[in-house]
């Protein structure tokens, strides 16, 4: 049963001013903790009470966490900076547009000026049964409400439905995978660094969370190698609204070309699965091919295979074909 909105559970407030601070608060606190960046994310979760912690840990005042820096022709991205400050920064805009593409593409100005690159991508899914209360599987229950004859899931998945057919709702998480970026992740433990590709989760691995992150984690830096700097890039993005709107679907690309063919691609779409969808086997066929109509069509049909249409969304994998084709087109 759904829950009534409005109001929020009562916490504690924390504002620490270093990583190390913040470390330890999460760790006091553990599965009682909340992480709080831009709040885009959290304050729904909190209005909503799909999250009721007892410790809120704001990392607004941590400076290391903010800012983008050079490192070795790629860049570091605090997990901090917002997505405003990525989609203007020139560096971002030369050598990686698809990025800078992506975060411009989130939501509105007021929330991109907010929301930060690690909230977009450290986001829970938009599903309405979750977000709403509904004991699904997602939320410790035992049933999807969103794949039932009578359900509203013009906005689900596609792929990869497990039990919980919710979608990744990141515009930058497809772009990030495209360019091979890596999380720094830190904890108590130390730190470990992980491909953006393995940072997203599916409900085949773990059906109570989006991302890797667990209890005592914190992301604090997005790193972004040369190995894509200066390809050509591609972000495309398909929502109800011009603004203010969660993707219906969205796909990134990053490929290299010469002499008019594709000597290597990273294609990933979003809004169809749990987590972002690279499509390798698409990646593989167009690989040494020609950047021209055939092989747009041939990209298209591979990138649909395997989809499993819910009642209300049929329309995605028409969507899907067809924003596979486009990229590939240029």
């Amino acid at each position: 049963m759904a829950v009534i909105r409005g109001s929020m559970p009562s916490f504690e407030l924390f504002q620490p001013t270093s990583v190390d601070a913040a470390l330890a608060l999460i760790g006091r606190h553990g599965a009682a903790a909340r992480i709080l960046g831009g709040g885009l994310d959290t304050f729904d979760a909190l209005q909503d009470r799909v999250v009721q912690p007892a410790a809120l840990v704001d990392l607004g005042g941590i400076a290391e966490l903010q800012g983008i820096r050079e490192v070795g022709g790629g860049l570091e991205i605090g997990a901090m900076t917002t997505l405003a400050e990525i989609a203007r920064h020139p560096i971002v805009q030369s050598q990686f547009a698809v990025l800078a593409r992506a975060a411009g593409a989130v939501g509105s100005p007021q929330i991109r000026n907010q929301g930060t690159l690690g909230g977009n991508v450290s986001q829970s899914t938009r599903c309405w049964y979750y977000r709403s209360g509904w004991t699904c599987y997602r939320a410790g229950g035992n049933s999807c409400f969103a794949d039932t004859p009578t359900a509203v899931n013009r906005e689900h998945a596609i792929f990869d439905l497990d039990r919980c057919v919710a979608v990744n709702p990141s515009d930058t998480a497809p772009a990030l995978v495209a360019l091979d970026a890596q999380m720094v992740v830190r904890s108590s433990r130390g730190e470990r660094v992980v491909a953006a590709e393995d940072y997203f989760l599916g409900p085949d691995i773990d059906i109570t969370r989006m991302t890797i992150l667990d209890a005592g984690d914190l992301l604090t830096a997005i790193r972004v190698p040369a190995t894509w700097a200066g390809a050509h890039f591609q972000f495309e993005k398909v929502r109800d609204r011009k603004v203010w709107d969660f993707p219906l679907v969205n796909i990134a690309t990053a490929m290299k070309m010469s002499n008019g063919i594709i000597r290597d691609i990273r294609l990933v779409v979003n809004a169809v699965a749990a987590r972002p969808r690279r499509l390798h086997e698409v990646e593989n066929a167009v690989r040494g091919k020609p950047r021209d109509a055939a092989t747009a069509t041939l990209a298209g049909e591979l990138a649909i295979k395997g989809a499993q249409p819910l009642r209300h969304n049929t329309y995605k994998v028409a969507l899907t074909r067809n924003l596979v084709q486009r990229a590939i087109r240029g």
